[in-house]
C-alpha cells in the first residue's frame, strides 16, 4: 500500500512538474499600434495631469509611446495563451504565459512581429533556488553580506548622521527641503514592514504611498511582503524617526513597485521594470530609484556581454533611457561586482540616468562597487554615496547595517528630491548637471566613482569664482554629460568670449568667438558632429580663463 501511495505521489509530482515546465513566459511584439478611442490630441485620457505637467516643463511632447497597446491585439493573443501578465506600451508588446504550441500560433498572427522567450516556467516555487535564490538575485548582486558599522561615533551622534552629512542632507533639512511635492518610485523585490515600521509609519498615516503594484505576480495585492531589500532601500529615502533613522526625503510621495523575482533570474524582470516605469510615468513620477541590476541569468543564452552594456542593447537600459527621455530622473545602483573594470550591471549603463557607486567610511571606493566603463567606453558610475556599512531600517522596524550600491543609490535619490523641491523650475537635465558638477571629482571623473560624492549646497548654488573686481561670476556648462548638440556656458560678465574645445591629448578641436545679448544668459554653441568622449571646454575673456571637462555621450 505504501509503495502504491509513493508511486501515485511520484506520478502526480512528475505530471505537475512537466506541466509547469511546459508553461513559459514570452514577450509578444506587435507590428502596429492601432487605436480606436484614444488620441494624442487628448492625452488626459491616458496620462495624469501631473504627468502632463512634467512633460510641459521638460518640453517633451506626448507621442505614440504613450498610447497603450491595442486592446484587440491583447484579446486575440489571449486566445492562444494561458495567462496575460501585462502589456508594455513602450515596447508595444504583451508578456504572457503559453506553451510551444501557443508560440507557433502566436507567431502566425498577421499583426505579431515576433515572440521572444523571457522566462522559463511560471509561478515557480519560492524555494526553487534554495541556498542561492536570495544570494544570487539580491544579496550578492545588490547587497554584499557581512555589513557592519566600523565608525567610531562621537557623543550624541546618531548612526545615520555620517551618511547624511556626507551629502549635505543635514543642511538640506535645515533649509526646509525634505522632498515635499516630489514623487519617487522605488522598484525592488518587496516591502515587508513598510506599513508597520515606526520610521516609515508616516507614509501610511499621511497617505504618501500613492500607488503600489506587483509586476512579478500581477494578481498579488500585497506589496508589503516578499524580500525586505525594498524596505531597506525605501528607508534610506523616506525614514523619519529622530534618533532612530532620518533619511533625506521623508515628505515625498511614493510609488512602490515589485519588479525583482527572487526565486529565479530571467529577462522577464527587465520587462517588469519597464512596465513599472510606464505606470510610474503615467502617474507623474519625478524620480525612479532602482536598486536592481542584470547581466547574467539562469538561462545562459539570455546573458549579456560587456559590449552589450552600451546603453542601447539591454531591455532594461532601453527602458531606463525611455523613462529619462520623458523627463524622469532615474537613479540606479551600479552593481556589486567590483573591483574589476567593466563590471557594471544594467541599467546602470543607460544614457541619461545616474548610476551610483559606493564609498566606505574613509571615502574610498568600496571593494565591491562595480566599475566602468560602459561597453561603448563612457564613464560610469556617475556619482557615489556611502554604501559600506550603511545605516538602514529592516522590515522589523529596527535599525541595521548593510553593504551595497543598492543603499548608496537611494541616498542620491533623496538628495535629488530635496534639490528639486528647492528648485522646481529645474529640468531633469539641469538637476543632473548640478548634481554631477557638485561631485568631489567633478574636475576629473573616473570609472571608480564617476564625478564623486555630490553635495547639497554646491549643487544648489554651484561654483562661483571671484575676479579682481570682486564681482561674483558664475561658471558652469550644461548639459554635462551632453546628449544633445546644444551646449550652454555660463561664464564671465562680458558679451563676448573665446571658446576652445580641446581633446584630452591637448589638441584644439574647435575655436570660436561666442557672443550673447545679455550677461544673464549663457553663451550657446552647437557641437553637432563631435564624437562621444571626454573633452576640455576652455573659455577666455581677457585675463579671465576657466576650464572644465565635458563628457559627450
Amino acid at each position: 500500500m505504501e509503495r502504491i501511495r509513493f508511486l501515485l505521489c511520484f506520478l502526480v509530482v512528475f505530471f505537475i512538474s512537466g506541466f509547469v515546465s511546459a508553461q513559459n513566459r514570452y514577450a509578444v511584439f506587435y507590428k502596429y499600434k492601432p487605436q480606436s478611442s484614444l488620441s494624442l490630441e487628448e492625452p488626459a485620457a491616458f496620462l495624469t495631469s501631473k504627468a502632463l505637467d512634467r512633460r510641459s516643463k521638460e518640453g517633451v511632447p506626448v507621442d505614440s509611446l504613450d498610447l497603450p497597446v491595442a486592446q484587440k491585439y491583447v484579446d486575440e493573443v489571449y486566445l492562444h495563451s494561458n495567462y496575460i501578465l501585462y502589456s508594455s506600451k513602450w515596447f508595444n508588446a504583451t508578456v504572457l504565459v503559453t506553451d510551444e504550441a501557443g508560440v507557433l500560433e502566436l507567431e502566425s498572427l498577421p499583426f505579431v512581429d515576433r515572440v521572444e522567450l523571457v522566462a522559463h516556467g511560471y509561478i515557480p516555487s519560492p524555494n526553487a533556488r534554495v541556498g542561492r535564490g536570495i544570494y544570487a538575485s539580491v544579496t550578492h548582486k545588490l547587497c554584499p553580506p557581512s555589513a557592519q558599522n566600523a565608525r567610531t561615533l562621537a557623543v550624541d551622534e546618531n548612526d545615520y548622521d555620517f551618511q547624511n552629512e556626507l551629502l549635505g542632507i543635514d543642511e538640506m533639512h535645515e533649509d526646509g527641503y525634505t522632498g515635499k511635492g516630489v514623487t519617487i518610485a522605488v522598484f525592488d523585490a518587496g516591502f515587508p514592514g513598510t506599513d508597520t515600521a515606526n520610521p516609515l509609519a508616516h507614509l501610511q498615516s499621511n497617505g504618501q504611498v500613492i500607488a503600489t503594484q506587483d509586476l512579478v505576480r500581477p494578481w498579488n495585492q500585497d506589496i508589503y511582503s516578499q524580500h525586505q531589500h525594498g524596505t531597506n532601500v525605501l528607508s534610506l529615502i523616506a525614514s523619519n524617526e529622530p534618533d532612530v533613522m532620518v533619511a533625506g526625503a521623508p515628505d515625498a510621495d511614493f510609488i512602490l513597485m515589485m519588479t525583482e523575482e527572487i526565486a529565479t533570474e530571467y529577462r522577464v524582470e527587465e520587462y517588469n521594470w519597464v512596465r513599472a516605469a510606464e505606470i510610474a510615468d503615467s502617474l507623474g513620477v519625478d524620480i525612479i530609484n532602482s536598486s536592481v541590476g542584470y547581466w547574467d541569468f539562469d538561462d545562459p543564452e539570455m546573458n549579456y556581454t560587456t559590449e552589450d552594456l552600451d546603453g542601447e542593447t539591454t531591455v532594461i537600459a532601453r527602458g531606463a533611457a525611455m523613462a529619462a527621455s520623458k523627463g524622469i530622473l532615474v537613479v540606479n545602483s551600479a552593481g556589486n561586482s567590483g573591483p574589476s573594470e567593466f563590471t557594471l550591471n544594467s541599467p546602470s549603463d543607460a544614457k541619461g540616468i545616474l548610476a551610483i557607486g559606493a564609498v566606505n567610511s574613509e571615502l574610498n571606493v568600496s571593494s565591491f562597487s562595480s566599475r566602468g566603463p560602459t561597453g561603448d567606453g563612457r564613464i560610469k558610475p556617475d556619482l557615489a554615496a556611502f554604501g559600506d556599512g550603511t545605516v538602514l531600517v529592516r522590515s522589523s522596524g529596527e535599525v541595521g547595517f548593510s553593504n551595497g550600491t543598492s543603499f548608496a543609490a537611494p541616498q542620491i535619490a533623496a538628495l535629488a528630491a530635496g534639490l528639486w523641491e528647492a528648485k522646481p523650475e529645474w529640468t531633469k537635465d539641469e538637476l543632473m548637471e548640478n548634481l554631477l558638477n557638485s561631485g568631489t571629482q567633478a574636475a576629473d571623473p573616473d570609472n571608480l566613482l564617476g564625478f564623486g560624492i555630490p553635495n547639497y549646497k554646491k549643487a544648489l548654488y554651484g561654483e562661483i569664482l571671484s575676479v579682481e573686481n570682486e564681482e561674483v561670476l558664475p561658471w558652469y556648462i550644461y548639459p554635462n554629460p551632453m546628449l544633445s548638440d546644444q551646449l550652454n556656458i555660463h561664464f564671465g560678465n562680458s558679451l563676448e568670449a573665446e571658446f576652445y574645445l580641446i581633446e584630452m591629448n591637448g589638441r584644439t578641436l574647435d575655436y570660436s568667438t561666442l557672443k550673447r545679448t545679455s550677461v544673464k544668459e549663457p553663451y550657446q554653441i552647437n557641437l553637432q558632429g563631435i564624437k562621444p568622449g571626454i573633452y576640455l571646454i576652455q573659455m577666455q575673456d581677457g585675463a579671465l580663463l576657466k576650464q572644465s571637462k565635458l563628457i559627450r555621450q
